[in-house]
């Protein structure tokens, strides 16, 4: 991701940016105790590290199990709380027990995060903690995130928000304080990649997971397997194409989905776009 670097260091304040953390840091040592909804991604993570700068054991990272990211992303997640030594969990959701839920239509992502705020809410009231805390940034407000809306709806707060953060200054403090996932891709949970109207089964989300995972493996870095039913559509970042529109490539894209049930593998010529 050499091209964000090469971006963004030079637009950024650094005493607006130092500003910016230290209200993060003050409001976070005002809530005591937080249970952070983490995922790995790179916002998460950042608010994760601070939190545990501030609060130490009194922080916790709860990420979910089954079905929302690859096991490459829940083991690079592991690995970076390992690496910054604080406290992680894991809680199971039932998402896909929820009609709502699985018959994805755009309030997809509400139902989502209901079943998500919902769990760590029991957790916090077992635990005696009264601050659930979750990476949501300021250049996300202008999107369309029904999960938003959960989190209103739960009380959960947004930290990052507050202290008037966006993706491209966490990415920047994240650097400067050299944690791994400054320069992460994008991330979004597997359901994502599923068009709004087809339902969303945990042998979908696993047949995209095996996919992804195999593009990682040859080394592509931005992309996204996108479910058609019996088309596959492949994403890759702009940067990335030349390397995918080989024969060769085209030739192992097949020897991966094919197997995994699609009779027609695609590459898509417009590169990746963020999920939708």
């Amino acid at each position: 991701m050499a091209s964000l670097v090469n971006l963004m260091v030079p637009k950024l304040n650094p005493k607006a940016l130092a500003g910016k953390q230290e209200q993060l840091f003050s409001a976070l040592a005002s809530m005591r105790r937080v249970i952070v909804a983490y995922s790995g991604g790179t916002d998460s993570a950042y608010l994760a590290w601070a939190a545990a700068q501030v609060l130490g054991e009194n922080a916790v990272a709860i990420n979910r199990g089954f079905g929302f990211h690859p096991e490459s992303h829940k083991r690079d997640a592991e690995a970076f709380a390992r690496e910054c030594g604080f406290r992680h969990e894991y809680i199971e959701t039932l998402e896909f027990e929820n009609p709502e839920y699985v018959k994805n239509d755009p309030n997809r992502c509400f139902h989502c995060k209901d079943e998500l705020f919902s769990r760590l809410e029991a957790v916090a009231k077992e635990r005696g903690v009264e601050h659930i805390i979750y990476g949501v940034n300021v250049d996300d407000l202008g999107d369309y995130r029904p999960g938003q809306r959960a989190a209103k709806f739960h009380g959960v707060e947004a930290p990052l928000v507050d202290a008037g953060l966006t993706k491209m200054e966490i990415r920047e403090l994240s650097r400067l304080a050299g944690l791994s996932t400054w320069d992460r891709p994008a991330a979004a949970c597997l359901s994502s990649r599923v068009p709004y109207g087809t339902p969303v089964t945990k042998t979908t989300v696993k047949t995209v997971e095996l996919g992804e995972e195999a593009l990682r493996a040859l080394g592509f870095r931005q992309f996204r397997v996108r479910f058609h039913g019996e088309l596959v559509r492949i994403e890759v970042a702009k940067d990335e194409l030349h390397k995918a529109l080989t024969p060769a490539m085209a030739q192992a894209f097949v020897e991966i989905f094919k197997p995994l049930g699609f009779h027609y593998v695609t590459i898509d010529l417009e590169g990746y776009r963020r999920d939708r």
